[in-house]
């Protein structure tokens, strides 16, 4: 079991193209040190399943299930799904050198289907490197009906991750974004996914 996580703090090394995701993820990623202050998104009680914890983003946008491993650097995996079917998918290790906005190619392989050479980008959340990904819309899908989740940049391993327990976990999930009555997000392509999910979001011009 993990116990409510601490406000993520997403740190941008600089104000490029990815900035505004990354800070859009820690909107979402957010929960606060007590787990009275995510009851308070939508009324909804952070609830624990086995090693999963299922809790609603502060915003109402959606909700997300997390989950500690008991491994060197303390490896934490995060799924979020927001109220327009997307997702993102975090795993963080206090051990990992990724820098914030690092862009990387990982290979994500489930029990039930993979994702080779998926775009990530680094990030860092309350001492711990890690990376955030967006995924189709399938792939909450997968990662329910999965046993086991592994990933590799090119020939290295990053992870080996159990995914027992997530059918149900995952089944919560849907639960918690279906009662969230937060503001929606921006449309987005056909499948549910941004053309571009690191880009920053366009600014309006100022009136003189």
């Amino acid at each position: 079991m993990i116990e409510a996580l601490p406000t993520l703090r997403i740190l941008p090394r600089s104000t490029g193209r990815c900035s505004g995701a990354i800070l859009r993820v820690a909107a979402v990623l957010a929960i606060g040190a007590a787990s009275s202050s995510v009851a308070l998104a939508q009324d909804y009680p952070t609830k624990q399943l086995g090693d999963w914890t299922i809790a609603a983003s502060k915003d109402g946008s959606g909700c997300f299930i997390s989950r500690g491993f008991d491994q060197p650097g303390g490896t934490t995996l995060l799924l979020g799904m927001d109220r327009d079917g997307s997702n993102h998918f975090s795993v963080l290790n206090e051990n990992w050198s990724i820098r914030p906005q690092d862009r990387l190619k990982l290979t994500f392989r489930l029990t039930q289907g993979g994702y080779p050479n998926h775009q990530a980008i680094g990030i860092v959340a309350d001492g711990k490197q890690g990376f955030v990904a967006a995924f189709d819309p399938k792939f909450p899908v997968s990662f329910a009906g999965s046993k086991a989740l592994h990933i590799d940049r090119g020939s290295t391993p990053v992870a080996r991750l159990a995914l027992d327990g997530s059918g149900a976990a995952v089944a919560e999930l849907k639960r918690c974004v279906a009662a969230q009555h937060g503001p929606a997000k921006a449309a987005t392509d056909n499948d549910g996914i941004p053309r571009d999910p690191f880009a920053e979001r366009p600014k309006g011009r100022r009136k003189r």
